[in-house]
């Protein structure tokens, strides 16, 4: 649902950005789903990860699914995302295949969007002896052993990584998540969601925890991806306090945003280095990388791109807490979250469940969940205290859509598996310990077997 223009008129003062947020509102009969997936390539013979190059390499895989109609994305000589209608797949640092999906009206129509993109994947994949995985985190693989794909910007992240946290490098090379992406009317309706995707972002990396085994082992977390990014960057991630001061508002996002520093910039094909360098600064013609130049629009919507907070605020809304999974839960996400906030009185619910929280309460919540999942803690009771409500109002809120597939099924059916998830009081990471210490004997590789798409 992003891109980066290389050209356009330069930006003359800030509220010409706020302005340009502020326009991707629309009416509610204009709102859209954009769900997005990321998965784990692997050898079927030895496990190992895919390189980019070579006859079973990643850029294999993105030249035969071209015969579904997919057009070349390139960056330089490499292939590095495809395109088509309204839809792509890109790479993310380490090869994790995504699917960033063409912003749909239902979730059916999403849910069908991700089985047609696997079954695609799957009838490439088993031409070149390769699986592909859903799962928060690489669950054998050590760092030096994952491949970097060919991407200009990467080899910026990963030089200046390191130097704001210990796992950013974990982050780009180890990890995958299943994201939705929500439109909103109007700055209040943009406020009043954002405040409720940052508070319950927890729940959901709780409900959707996937990640338990790092290098062959448990981990000791149910989320280790959520993990990761409490150590990746503070400049760019967490829970954005400010977001729920009185008077926030795009200006407000604008502030913060212009003093996160910046990655890159993107001219005549190529990324410029201009990491830890200030945006407002280049807004002010003063960038060291580009001494003199101002900033255009796609600038600005680039380095949106390079903030990660647990929602993130462009055009629309990213809901970014999930790890990824299997194929059912690819659907329930996006369910969970237009169940909650695309129905006003789910989303009046919700307002009302997290009124009263406090920063340090959101907070204490946000460390609590990597590890210990539904049962972190919370006031009297637990996270799993708090899904277990969240998922009804989600319930509710998609009957109240009554948006039907051709069999007369609303959208309800693709948040069974989360009703299962409380009802159980177990995660998907719950299940997989369990298998690995019982039915598999230890044995991590039997993971590959069972959970591949």
């Amino acid at each position: 649902m992003s891109g980066i223009q290389t050209a356009g008129a330069p930006i003359e003062n800030r509220q010409q950005l706020v302005d340009w947020m502020a326009g991707g509102g629309k009416p509610k009969a204009e709102w859209r789903i954009g769900t997005e997936h990321e998965k784990f390539g692997f050898r079927l013979d030895d496990l190992g990860p895919v390189p980019y190059d070579g006859d079973r390499g990643i850029r294999a895989m993105l030249e035969g699914l071209r015969r579904f109609g997919w057009a070349p994305v390139l960056e330089g000589d490499h292939i590095i995302a495809l395109e088509a209608n309204g839809a792509s797949i890109s790479l993310e640092p380490g090869g994790q295949f995504e699917l960033s999906g063409a912003p749909l009206q239902t979730i059916h129509e999403t849910c069908g969007e991700v089985a047609t993109h696997l079954e695609q994947v799957q009838t490439v994949a088993r031409e070149l002896g390769l699986g592909f995985i859903g799962l928060g985190f690489a669950p054998t693989w050590k760092r030096e052993e994952v491949p970097v794909m060919p991407k200009g910007r990467y080899d910026i992240m990963r030089a200046y990584m390191p130097k704001k946290g210990n796992l950013g490098l974990d982050m780009m090379l180890r990890t995958s998540t299943v994201q939705v992406n929500l439109d909103f009317a109007s700055e209040a309706d943009m406020v009043a969601k954002l405040r409720v995707a940052l508070a319950l972002q927890p729940v959901a990396t709780a409900l959707f925890a996937n990640s338990p085994f790092t290098e062959g082992r448990p981990n000791g977390f149910q989320s280790y991806r959520a993990h990761i990014w409490s150590d990746t960057d503070p400049d760019r991630t967490g829970l954005l306090p400010f977001a729920f001061e009185d008077g926030f508002g795009f200006e407000a996002y604008v502030e913060w945003a212009l003093d996160v520093p910046m990655y890159f910039v993107y001219r005549d094909d190529r990324y410029i280095d201009a990491s830890g360098q200030s945006f407002r600064d280049f807004l002010d013609g003063r960038l060291p990388a580009l001494p003199g130049e101002k900033p255009h629009l796609g600038d600005w919507s680039a380095h949106l791109t390079t903030l990660f907070p647990e929602a993130r605020v462009k055009r629309y809304i990213e809901m970014r807490g999930a790890d990824g999974g299997p194929w059912k839960r690819l659907c329930a996400l996006p369910a969970f979250w237009v169940g909650l906030v695309y129905d006003d009185q789910a989303l009046a619910a919700c307002l009302d469940l997290v009124k009263d929280w406090t920063a340090e309460e959101r907070q204490a919540l946000r460390a609590a969940v990597p590890r210990l999942g539904l049962r972190a803690p919370f006031r009297r009771g637990t996270v799993l205290d708090l899904a277990r409500p969240l998922v009804e109002i989600a319930d509710a809120g998609l009957k109240r859509r009554a948006a039907v597939n051709g069999l007369g099924s609303d959208e309800t059916l693709f948040i069974e598996v989360l009703k299962k998830t409380v009802d159980s009081g177990r995660s998907p990471a719950d299940d997989l310990l369990d298998a690995y210490q019982n039915r598999w004997h230890g044995d991590i590789t039997r993971l590959f077997a069972e959970y591949a798409y």
